[in-house]
């Protein structure tokens, strides 16, 4: 995907935000996920004319969907719920953003969350436009040993720290194959397939989390630590990293 890539977020079902800080936290992963080293291993990918991926993300902003498809989705689902958003104009209709429907720990998904899966990416034809999409699910209540890689996490949410790396995971891939006609190996895995599920160097907070990234803002200069999957750095043979 070329330029600036957008990230919007739909958050699926009965949130609470009272007790709840997964929103705030994937908020702040999507506003300072863009133009990081770890990011920025995508810039190593380019399309037939070579033109490379920018390494620029934007967060386009977020809506909400309380479960008008119910508890259970199936995959069309989780598309009609993208088309209903941008039917409603709660998000624009944008063929350079990837729409996240991130579902809270209640919802299930039919063609294989927890057990094939912790999240995908595809893309469909919506208002006339070439839109890419992606499902997260939450796997606090119903798959946290599947789903996560530590019991304990760095930002005290376990099922927050978990989508943060299949977001971070499934934004790589959108981004460097959006169509399923660009960049994947001979077996037919994104680049971050290649690397799902390492980690490369941690480092461990006093209670015990692992992380290996952290992420500063530049307005509060507040640090946040995740641990994120390592990806694909596509450069000199190739090799699993956390930064390009």
């Amino acid at each position: 995907m070329p330029g600036t890539v957008n990230i919007y977020y739909i958050w699926y079902g009965p949130w609470n935000t009272a007790t709840d800080t997964t929103q705030t936290l994937l908020t702040n992963f999507a506003k300072h996920v863009g133009g990081t080293p770890y990011f920025n291993i995508n810039k190593s990918y380019y399309d037939a004319t070579n033109a490379t991926v920018s390494g620029a993300v934007n967060f386009g902003g977020a809506t909400h969907d309380l479960g008008s498809q119910g508890t259970v989705l199936t995959d069309a689902a989780v598309q009609k719920v993208v088309a209903n958003v941008l039917a409603s104009n709660s998000l624009p209709t944008d063929p350079n953003g990837v729409y996240f429907v991130l579902t809270s720990k209640e919802v299930k998904e039919t063609s294989g969350f927890c057990t094939q899966y912790c999240g995908w990416h595809t893309y469909g034809a919506i208002k006339n436009k070439n839109i890419k999409y992606s499902f997260v699910g939450n796997p606090q209540q119903q798959c946290p040993s599947a789903c996560s890689a530590q019991s304990v996490s760095p930002n005290n949410n376990l099922g927050a720290d978990a989508m943060a790396s299949i977001i971070a995971h499934e934004l790589a891939e959108s981004v460097t194959d959006p169509n399923f006609n660009a960049w994947f190996d001979q077996h037919g895995e994104e680049n971050a397939d290649k690397c799902a599920w390492t980690y490369g160097v941690t480092k461990v907070t006093p209670k015990g989390a692992h992380y290996n990234v952290t992420w500063v803002d530049k307005t509060t200069a507040v640090a946040t630590n995740w641990l994120l999957q390592q990806n694909w750095l596509n450069a000199n043979g190739g090799k699993c990293a956390l930064a390009n």
